[in-house]
């Protein structure tokens, strides 16, 4: 098969591998749209229990801190243990975790509850990727990283909707029990229909490779998730530390990884940056998170507290956007499998920079409609850039590195997110308590977010510039060898006759099929 291979010429997918994929995508959707509930929810549930902002901001910031702690673990997760058995412990510690949060009497319950669904939606997203590199030919992977798409972008974006819908009609519970029979459901399609994608491999796991990861991705974690409180005054660990010990963890845990690397036994393979197109898909995918997740945060705390709006009305205003991208990511892996990458990148990065730049100019005089399409604008933009990024990314890894892959690139898409996120709220509140009416006025707040947004634009702007240069893995030199795991690389596949990768070979030979 010439690495050219075009979509008609591809093979289809079978019935056993689309049920298989489709129930990894319903079940990370449900996971990963759990995440952003709380961005509207918190102020009820501060109330609701008694607990200050700075306390209350901890169901987020040890949702996050658990899932940097986690990702980590799983390309050797994914390597050591057979997919079902992992779809299985990650859906049924979601789903545990679900109804404790729905029935917790005390905020150190409900605290509990958020920690055991984040162990779960941390193992969700390396799965369904490395699944889909797996399972998937190389000619079809656009189209299906745009059904990831779905679950990445828009999930975040409809979380606030779905949250103040509930909390207008139901109350807070019921966040978490309409969700539980839903994940009960996947969870049981998922036994059914889940299997096997290649041999689980018997390697060790190198027992202190475990905690440095957790302490060096937790703590830097921790520590962006921690500024913007710290930026108010009301945090009692100084803002360095974390991160000091977080970078002296990750260099201890990098020069580990390095020498085990050389027998194949490393928790976290790092030789995935030396495929060609890997590391510049890589960043402009960070940037693209860190834009979007900070946004995602800042348009529903400026509508509420600045514009007065409702959290259901607040919920509403990012549906739009949310909606349209969820229809956009099969068309825009349609459009990579026919086109490449670029055609999609560049007007996608100026999207994205004009929805932030337009953004900048809100006030306390911003009407609804206005917010709103910022918001579609940006949406747009995000879906127009994530199924290509993380197809190059992620299609430029040799295949025996897939799990490794997936799992560097979803840690570092929360350590973007938090990075957005921090940086974001602690220009806000630096802006605004420095304003005339201060941190508590809508006058300061606007001011704030007015700001924030600006830098937003200015780090857009190297967004631009980068993608110009991301280019299809397929457009690598003829003659290199993709499937080696030395990180030397790669096309889509190789290009030398002898073989394929395993997304390109009969389904009987990658995978065992439950009948």
């Amino acid at each position: 098969m010439s690495a050219t291979t075009s979509v008609e010429d591809a093979p289809r997918l079978t019935r056993e591998q689309v049920l298989l994929l489709a129930s990894l995508l319903v079940g990370t959707f449900v996971v990963i749209l759990n995440e952003t509930t709380m961005s509207v929810a918190l102020p009820v549930l501060q109330s609701s229990f008694g607990v200050g902002a700075a306390t209350g901001q901890w169901l987020t910031t040890a949702f996050l801190l658990t899932m940097g702690s986690v990702i980590p673990l799983t390309g050797f997760l994914i390597q050591r243990v057979p997919t079902r058995v992992l779809f299985l412990v990650a859906m049924g510690l979601f789903a545990a975790g679900t109804l404790l949060a729905a029935l917790a009497p005390v905020f150190s319950v409900l605290l509990v509850a958020r920690i055991i669904q984040a162990s779960g939606t941390a193992i969700m997203v390396p799965l369904l990727m490395t699944t889909v590199m797996e399972v998937v030919p190389v000619a079809r992977r656009g189209q299906m990283m745009g059904n990831i798409t779905v679950v990445i972008a828009v999930a975040p974006a409809l979380g606030p909707t779905v949250s103040g819908l509930v909390l207008d009609t139901l109350g807070w519970r019921w966040i978490f029990g309409s969700m539980l029979p839903i994940a009960l459901l996947v969870t049981a399609l998922g036994a059914r229909y889940v299997v096997p994608i290649a041999e689980s491999r018997r390697t060790r796991i190198d027992l202190l490779s475990v905690p440095l990861a957790v302490v060096g991705f937790g703590a830097l974690v921790y520590g962006l998730s921690s500024i913007g409180e710290s930026a108010e005054g009301g945090h009692a660990v100084p803002v360095w530390l974390p991160f000091v010990v977080g970078v002296a963890a990750l260099v201890a845990f990098v020069v580990r990884q390095l020498a085990l690397q050389r027998e194949d036994r490393a928790l976290l393979d790092l030789r995935v940056f030396a495929a060609r197109g890997f590391p510049l898909a890589l960043g402009a995918t960070l940037i693209a998170m860190l834009t979007m997740l900070g946004t995602f945060i800042l348009v529903p705390y400026f509508a509420q507290q600045a514009l007065a709006m409702d959290p259901l009305t607040t919920g509403l205003l990012t549906l739009p956007g949310g909606l349209l991208m969820g229809a956009l990511g099969p068309v825009v892996g349609r459009i990579y499998d026919a086109r490449g990458p670029r055609v999609l990148l560049v007007p996608g990065s100026l999207l994205v920079t004009g929805a932030l730049w337009l953004l900048s100019t809100v006030s306390v005089d911003t009407g609804f409609g206005t917010l709103a399409a910022a918001f579609v604008l940006l949406s747009v933009g995000i879906a127009t850039l994530m199924t290509p990024l993380m197809t190059v990314a992620l299609g430029s890894v040799p295949q025996p590195l897939y799990s490794h892959g997936s799992a560097i690139l979803s840690t570092l898409q929360q350590v973007a997110g938090a990075a957005g996120t921090a940086l974001f709220v602690t220009v806000m509140t630096v802006v605004a308590t420095a304003s005339p009416g201060g941190v508590e006025s809508r006058e300061g707040i606007a001011e704030g977010v007015s700001t924030a947004f600006m830098v937003a634009g200015c780090i857009a702007l190297v967004l631009v510039a980068l993608v110009p240069f991301v280019r299809r893995p397929a457009e690598t030199p003829a003659g290199t060898p993709a499937g080696d795991p030395t990180g030397t690389p790669t096309g889509t596949e190789r290009t030398d006759g002898d073989a394929t990768r395993a997304a390109d070979r009969p389904a009987d030979e990658r995978a065992t099929v439950a009948p």
